[in-house]
């Protein structure tokens, strides 16, 4: 990837109305984030919205700054993107790390819970987090107060590798009094991880977003202390939808707290007390995992040009076939008389002026409005 692309996917990945999904579709499209970017006026025509990317030198200077820093940019395509995050229906465009980006490459087990986690359940995170390290495990958690400080500290305790993904900036380390773990995770070893531009105050729209990102990265899950309707329970089923394995601690019928993971376990979670549950039933490492790449009916070259742009009332008939109901991509081809790749294109432009949602599966809805 040149330095130009580089910056040219930086850009479009800031841009706003330009989610992981869109970025993706726009890529595939275009064949590179810098004919995307040409070609977004066009969108915006049709779709009667605005796409403003950030100045290049914006990008620029949010590049020097994490260089600055010590730390780096991962882009979907390139060699050192975490494998298993690239196979999400939505995978980050873009990674901000700070420290060892290749721990990211390394067989995870993710370790989550409650913030107002128990004396008990802070310290079975702990001991679980440094039974999982000795034994060749990274541990991923998201930083938060409680059952994931606790995982990162005793996996920095067994001299292990571990793996903060964090809500805000790599700039903004939250909350506050863990700013003094998150480098000492850079500086021993592990990595921190962002997908939001420098400065970025977390707010709790981006939770989901970064538990995504260690459902992601994980081959397993555990859940320790959980209360219903949690965010780590959000990031269980993020993890279940990626085929990832789950484990969860049993606790206290009386505690709230353990209402969650014996919930998990009820519906067939594995049920843990040590990190010899986790070792006994994680799946091997994938090999060969194939990393995102252009679809060739998506590129845009000389020697393949593009269609010339579906006409409305195309788009029209299409949308009048999705309804609330999700329905396969696959579907809409075989019942209507456009070709794949120009149904993706509408598909595009309908999703972009926020018409329809794509849903995991390759299926499609009306948005609600």
């Amino acid at each position: 990837m040149t330095p130009a692309e580089a910056l040219a996917r930086l850009r479009l990945s800031r841009t706003e109305g330009i989610g992981p999904a869109n970025f993706r579709r726009l890529v595939q499209r275009h064949g590179s984030a810098a004919a995307a970017l040409a070609a977004l006026p066009g969108h915006a025509a049709r779709s009667g919205r605005a796409f403003t990317a950030p100045p290049l030198a914006e990008a620029e200077r949010e590049m020097q700054a994490v260089a600055r820093m010590g730390g780096d940019f991962l882009f979907l395509d390139s060699p050192g993107y975490p494998p298993l995050l690239a196979l999400l229906e939505d995978p980050p465009p873009v990674l901000a790390v700070l420290g060892d980006a290749g721990v990211l490459k390394r067989r995870q087990v993710g370790v989550v819970g409650a913030r107002a986690a128990s004396a008990a359940g802070r310290r079975l995170a702990e001991e679980l987090a440094a039974g999982l390290c000795t034994a060749g495990i990274a541990v991923t958690s998201g930083l938060a107060r409680g059952i994931d400080t606790a995982a990162h500290q005793g996996a920095l305790g067994a001299q292990g590798r571990t793996i903060a993904v964090v809500a805000g900036g790599l700039d903004v380390p939250y909350p506050a009094e863990n700013t003094a773990l998150q480098a000492r995770i850079a500086a021993e070893g592990g990595v921190v991880v962002s997908e939001a531009p420098l400065g970025t105050a977390p707010m709790a729209r981006h939770f989901p977003r970064r538990n995504r990102i260690v459902a992601g990265l994980v081959l397993g899950l555990v859940v320790v202390e959980a209360a219903p309707r949690s965010g780590s329970l959000i990031t269980a089923r993020l993890a279940l939808e990626a085929g990832r394995e789950l484990f969860a601690v049993p606790g206290n019928p009386m505690d709230p707290r353990a209402r969650g993971g014996n919930d998990l376990i009820r519906q067939g979670a594995h049920l843990t007390e040590g990190a010899e549950d986790v070792l006994a039933n994680l799946p091997a490492q994938p090999l060969d995992l194939p990393l995102f790449s252009m679809r060739p009916e998506f590129r845009n070259t000389a020697e393949s040009p593009s269609e010339a742009p579906p006409p409305a009332e195309s788009a029209g008939q299409l949308l009048e076939l999705i309804g609330t109901v999700p329905v396969a991509v696959d579907d809409l081809v075989r019942r209507c008389q456009l070709s794949a790749p120009s149904v993706q294109a509408i598909l595009l432009d309908l999703e972009l002026s926020g018409l329809v949602e794509t849903l995991p599966g390759n299926r499609v809805v009306r948005s609600v409005t």
